[in-house]
């Protein structure tokens, strides 16, 4: 699966960027509140918007403060995933709760700091997981490829029954990483600066589909 990333595309054409890329699977929406992360970027009624605008899925990252009160309204509004950040949730396991029982899916998300074996308990109650591979606030940043070996750990964990969780990775994903990315075990790819940056983003979308599922062990392609 691959996630273009709004964070990259021109805020003023939204709609525009959006049907740029009809070939993907999610469409990436990075809500910051200059508080979380040292960043501000856009809130529940553009999301809502853009939802109306667009028929790929939405797949809102919310880095932001207090997102047990903010996160099920997203959902509302009929966004297919919705992600917290477990270093800002005061109660993960009942955030992922009002966020399904409003009817999307429910992400955690760590920090590159932040341990895997700290949360595998309660990714019990999520449907995803996204591993940060840059620190959250702004994008362009270099991937950080030490991410990885937590990546490997949730592939294990999935394979083996103990976690049900989509593996999603965030930040610096472009042509030379995402392979990395897809032999370490990931499912869905986000991807900002190289799709957006590119002539023609929905062939950018492909190639990286296609870089993904070529060097994907677990999916059984590569």
């Amino acid at each position: 699966m691959i996630a273009p990333s709004i964070l990259s595309a021109d805020f003023a054409r939204l709609a525009e960027e959006a049907a740029a890329v009809p070939g993907a699977d999610w469409l990436h929406v990075d809500v910051m509140d200059g508080h979380f992360v040292p960043n501000l970027t856009l809130g529940l009624p553009v999301v809502e918007a853009l939802g109306r605008s667009t028929p790929i899925p939405l797949d809102c990252h919310l880095m932001i403060d207090d997102p047990d009160r903010w996160a099920p309204g997203y959902a509302e509004i009929g966004s297919r995933n919705v992600t917290v950040h477990a270093e800002a949730a005061h109660d993960p396991r009942g955030c992922a709760r009002d966020i399904r029982a409003a009817g999307a899916l429910a992400g955690l998300s760590i920090k590159p700091g932040t341990p895997l074996e700290d949360w595998v308990e309660v990714l019990r109650d999520f449907d995803t997981l996204l591993v940060m591979s840059v620190e959250p606030g702004f994008g362009g940043q270099s991937f950080m490829p030490e991410v990885l070996e937590k990546v490997r750990t949730a592939r294990r964990l999935v394979d083996t029954g103990h976690l049900t969780v989509l593996v999603e990775i965030d930040g610096g994903i472009s042509a030379s990483t995402v392979e990395q990315a897809a032999e370490a075990g990931v499912d869905c790819f986000v991807a900002g600066s190289a799709v957006y940056g590119a002539d023609d983003p929905n062939k950018a979308v492909e190639a990286l589909r296609a870089q993904a599922a070529a060097a994907s062990v677990h999916l059984g392609v590569g």
